[in-house]
């Protein structure tokens, strides 16, 4: 049986979900980027709980990038997300690609 690219992706999500998990010492980064937003967030999983986030439909930053599903829209995402842990007390995580290629 042929499997379509989102079941692929979901079954490599799983696998990926059950060896990352994030806890109060190195809460877990999740990333999801879509065709046209990309999102951020540092999750607690003992307490299933978002310590911090951010996107790219955010009113600030949605009016200063062009378009929020590119390379540029990462960068200010990955620095506001690094800007909000580091208030919050936060300077290590694991990376959760969620099923996504990391290269």
């Amino acid at each position: 049986m042929k499997l379509t690219r989102r079941e692929s992706k979901e079954r490599r999500h799983g696998r990926v979900r059950g060896k990352v998990s994030g806890s109060p010492d190195r809460p877990r980064l999740a990333v999801f980027r879509s065709r046209e937003h990309i999102y951020a967030q540092v999750i607690d999983d003992t307490q299933h709980h978002t310590l911090v986030s951010a996107s790219s439909v955010e009113p600030g930053l949605k009016t200063k990038l062009a378009s929020g599903g590119n390379c540029e829209a990462s960068v200010e995402i990955g620095k506001l997300i690094a800007a909000r842990s580091l208030e919050k007390g936060i300077t290590k995580v694991v990376f959760d690609r969620g099923g996504n290629l990391y290269h």
